[in-house]
C-alpha cells in the first residue's frame, strides 16, 4: 500500500489541510484523513487537485499546431488541412504522434483522456495487414506514457447527410454500422487478449512493448486503458445507422457523439429531416446519461432542455472552440437545464487542463457581460468529477473508492502566489504542475515522465521528455508530407 501526505488538497471541492491518501494495490483511494501529520515513507506533495480528465480528443490534430493559424478562412478550410495529416499516418507514425500527445498532456495535468479515434484503415479504406493496427497502436502509446486512456472507437459512415464518404475521409469508414460493430467487439476481444497478456505493472520488456506497438501487431496494456465508443455526428451517420449502433453495443459503454458544432450541420439536418440534430437523437432515443454530447455550440432552448433533462453530459472544448471560431456554447444553460458539463481539449491545439476551465468560465463571461457565472468549484468538477463520469471512469473528488489519479500544483509560482486555494482553477496553468499521479503511481515530474520507454534520445534519467517526443513525431510526419510532394525531407 503507497501513502500520499497532501499539505492541502481540494477534496470534494473544499480545500483541506494535511490530508493523507492510501492507495489500496488495485490504484483506488482506501483512505482519506485531513489534519493528520504524515508518516514514515509517505510521499509528500504541497496543494493537489484530484485527477483531471480530457474528455475528447484528437491527437493526431496536434500537428496542426501552428500551421495553420495565418490563412484566414473557418472550421471547412481547417478540416481540409486536418485530412491532409490524417492521410500521413500508418500505425508506425500514429504510435510516434499520440504518444508525444499523451506525453504532453500527461506532463500538463490530464490524468485520463477520452481519444475520438476514426482513423481506422489506410488512406482510400482498404485495411491494414495486421488487426486493429491503429486502434493498438494508440493503446501502446498511452500505455508507454502511463496516461489513462479511454479509446472511444468511432462509427463514421457518410460524407455528409445523404453524401458518400469523399476520398479523404474513406480512411475513416467501416461501410455500415453492422462492420462497425463486428470490428468494435473484435477490438474489445483484442485489447482483453493484451490485458491478459501483461499484468498491467508496468514491469515489461520496454523494448518488446515499443516493437510491438510499432508494428501494430500488438500492444500491451492494462486496466488503465479501457474502449468506449462514438459516433461521429448526424452528419456522418444517418438515424437508422445511430439506432442499429445503440442496439448493438453494451449499456455500460460511454457513448460520445460531436454534436451541432457548427451552423451548417443544424441547416442540412432540418433540410433532411426537418428536426435539429438534437431533436433527431432524441427522437430515436440516444439522449441517456451514458451519451456525451460534444461542442453542443449552436443551440436552440428546446435543444438545451432536451439534453438536460435527459441527463447527458456536454462535453466544451473552450480553447478549440475559440481557436476554430466556432462560437460560445451555452454552458451555463445547460447545466442549469440538469447536463453535466465536463471538458476537453479537441484539436489539441491547447493542451492546458486549467486554461479549459478558465475558457469555460471566460465565455459565459464574455456572453452575459458578468463575472463569476461558474464558481472555481464548479469548473474543478466539470474538468475531474464530470470529465470522469463522462469516460465511464465512476467519481473523481478524492473520496474513498475513486481512482488515485491526483495532480500537484504549485500555490507560489509568480501565476499562482496569493491565489485563495479553492481559485486555483482561475489563475494557475500547466506550467504550474508538479507531479502526476494516476493509479497510486508517480508518473510525471515537472514535466517530464517518470519510468518510461522511449528512445535515447528521449530518455533523461529514467524520463521521457514530452517536447523530445514530438520534435521525432513531427519529424517523421514531415518527411512523409516531403516525400509525397516529391520535396526532399
Amino acid at each position: 500500500m503507497a501513502a500520499y501526505w497532501c499539505e492541502l488538497a481540494l477534496v470534494d471541492g473544499a480545500a483541506l489541510p494535511g490530508v493523507r491518501l492510501e492507495v489500496g494495490t488495485d490504484g483506488r483511494l482506501q483512505a482519506v484523513t485531513p489534519r493528520s501529520e504524515p508518516r514514515p515513507g509517505d510521499v509528500r506533495l504541497g496543494t493537489v487537485l484530484p485527477g483531471l480528465a480530457n474528455a475528447h480528443s484528437h491527437a493526431f490534430h496536434r500537428a496542426l499546431r501552428g500551421r495553420t493559424h495565418d490563412a484566414g478562412g473557418d472550421f471547412w478550410q481547417w478540416r481540409e488541412a486536418m485530412y491532409q495529416v490524417a492521410a500521413g499516418l500508418d500505425p508506425k507514425r500514429y504510435f510516434l504522434l499520440a504518444r508525444a500527445v499523451f506525453a504532453e498532456m500527461l506532463a500538463s495535468g490530464f490524468t485520463a483522456v477520452g481519444e475520438f479515434h476514426y482513423l481506422h484503415h489506410r488512406p482510400g479504406g482498404s485495411r491494414y495487414p495486421a488487426e486493429h493496427a491503429m486502434e493498438l497502436a494508440l493503446a501502446a502509446a498511452a500505455r508507454e506514457v502511463g496516461i489513462r486512456l479511454v479509446l472511444l472507437d468511432t462509427l463514421y459512415l457518410d460524407g455528409g447527410i445523404g453524401m458518400p464518404l469523399t476520398p479523404a475521409q474513406r480512411a475513416f469508414g467501416d461501410g455500415s454500422a453492422a462492420a462497425w460493430l463486428a470490428r468494435w467487439h473484435s477490438l474489445r476481444e483484442a485489447l482483453g487478449r493484451a490485458a491478459t497478456a501483461d499484468d498491467g505493472d508496468g514491469d515489461g520488456s520496454q523494448a518488446d512493448r515499443q516493437a510491438d506497438a510499432q508494428s501494430g501487431t500488438q500492444a500491451g496494456t492494462d486496466t488503465r486503458i479501457t474502449l468506449g465508443a462514438a459516433i461521429h455526428s448526424v452528419r456522418a451517420v444517418s438515424p437508422t445507422a445511430i439506432r442499429e449502433a445503440l442496439a448493438g453495443l453494451p449499456d455500460a459503454v460511454p457513448l460520445h457523439i460531436h454534436l451541432s458544432e457548427q451552423p451548417q450541420e443544424n441547416a442540412d439536418c432540418r433540410a433532411a429531416y426537418g428536426r435539429t440534430p438534437t431533436e433527431v437523437l432524441a427522437g430515436i432515443g440516444a439522449l441517456a446519461p451514458r451519451l456525451s454530447v460534444v461542442h453542443a455550440t449552436h443551440l436552440t432552448d428546446e435543444d438545451v432542455a432536451l439534453i438536460g433533462t435527459s441527463g447527458a453530459s456536454v462535453v466544451m472544448c473552450p480553447t478549440t472552440e475559440a481557436d476554430l471560431g466556432d462560437g460560445i456554447g451555452p454552458a451555463l444553460a445547460l447545466q442549469r437545464a440538469g447536463a453535466r458539463i465536463a471538458l476537453g481539449s479537441d484539436q489539441n491545439a491547447v493542451i492546458d487542463p486549467l486554461l479549459e476551465m478558465r475558457g469555460l468560465e471566460a465565455g459565459e463571461r464574455l456572453v452575459s457581460g458578468r463575472r463569476g457565472r461558474f464558481t472555481p468549484a464548479e469548473l474543478l468538477v466539470a474538468a475531474s468529477d464530470h470529465g470522469y463520469a463522462a469516460l465511464g471512469l465512476g467519481r473523481q473528488r478524492l473520496i474513498p473508492g475513486d481512482l488515485c489519479d491526483l495532480v500537484e500544483v504549485a500555490s507560489d509560482s509568480i501565476r499562482t502566489a496569493g491565489s485563495l486555494p479553492e481559485q486555483l482553477p482561475l489563475t494557475a496553468t500547466a506550467a504550474d504542475v508538479r507531479r502526476v499521479i494516476v493509479g497510486g503511481r508517480v508518473v510525471a515530474d515537472f514535466g517530464v515522465l517518470v519510468g518510461g520507454a522511449g528512445g535515447p534520445d528521449g530518455r533523461a534519467s529514467g524520463t521521457l521528455r514530452p517536447e523530445i517526443l514530438l520534435r521525432d513525431a513531427l519529424a517523421a510526419l514531415d518527411g512523409t508530407a516531403a516525400l509525397a510532394s516529391g520535396e526532399r525531407p
